[in-house]
């Protein structure tokens, strides 16, 4: 049995007083039954919401592998650990386009991630110029063999997946419930090939391509979606928690 897991996103997103009674309503209405919870707030928020001793995890949207040094600006993988973080937002979309992390940093973020006990969130996904030459089986199953390939099965066993169509991400174009099952089975056929049937088959892989309220229960019907990351939806507790309710 797979673990269900509808975790939120909040981006560059609200201010302190916002992101505090946002975790609060969230955590108010937690029900660990139907699906885990997540949250990844921004890193100024991460110590305060920890400190609400909540009973959703909070986790980080990204960290620098080193254990210190000068890096300006960054927050290194030890000081994760030490502020309580769990969770970690690994290969963003974002991260990848907008600040160029690369399939090798990427790996070493998630051998660090794990080196401190820390849940990889690790995220995969194909730009439009892919998928509208059919090339994104491949293109993601080598983005998942350059920065997880190379792990141990129990190493694999403590990591979550997360796909994300980026060329379905603000262009106005809609993946279909079809294109998000068929990415997510070839996801999971990768990793059963690579790390064996028992571990293919237990990963929990999540849908990061603008689910909301409205497409939840539709995706998450399908076999091989084990739940969502979300973005703008997950900055609304009732639009959250809705999604949450619709396995």
């Amino acid at each position: 049995m797979r673990k269900k897991i509808v975790a939120g996103n909040w981006k560059m997103n609200l201010l302190p007083e916002e992101a505090l009674e946002l975790y609060r309503k969230i955590d108010s209405d937690y029900f660990a039954d139907a699906c885990e919870l997540l949250v990844f707030p921004p890193a100024v928020y991460v110590m305060e919401l920890i400190g609400q001793h909540g009973k959703v995890p909070v986790g980080v949207q990204n960290f620098h592998p080193e254990e210190s040094g000068a890096f300006t600006g960054e927050i290194s993988v030890s000081q994760v650990s030490s502020c309580g973080a769990k969770y970690a937002l690994v290969g963003h979309s974002e991260r990848r386009m907008i600040f160029n992390e690369s399939n090798d940093f990427l790996k070493k973020k998630i051998n660090a991630a794990l080196a401190h006990d820390i849940v990889p969130l690790v995220c995969c996904g194909e730009p439009m110029e892919i998928r509208d030459v059919e090339g994104h089986v491949a293109f993601v199953t080598n983005q998942l063999a350059e920065t997880i390939g190379h792990l141990t099965v129990s190493e694999l066993e403590r990591c979550i997946i997360a796909y994300e169509p980026v060329w379905a991400i603000g262009t106005g174009r809609t993946a279909s419930i079809d294109q998000a099952q068929e990415m997510h089975a070839s996801i999971r056929q990768w990793l059963k090939n690579h790390f064996g049937e028992h571990v293919g088959a237990v990963t929990p892989i999540l849908y990061g391509g603008s689910c909301n309220a409205s497409n939840a229960s539709e995706l998450f019907a399908c076999p091989d979606v084990d739940g969502g990351l979300i973005g703008g939806a997950s900055l609304d507790a009732a639009s959250f928690l809705k999604i949450a309710r619709s396995f």
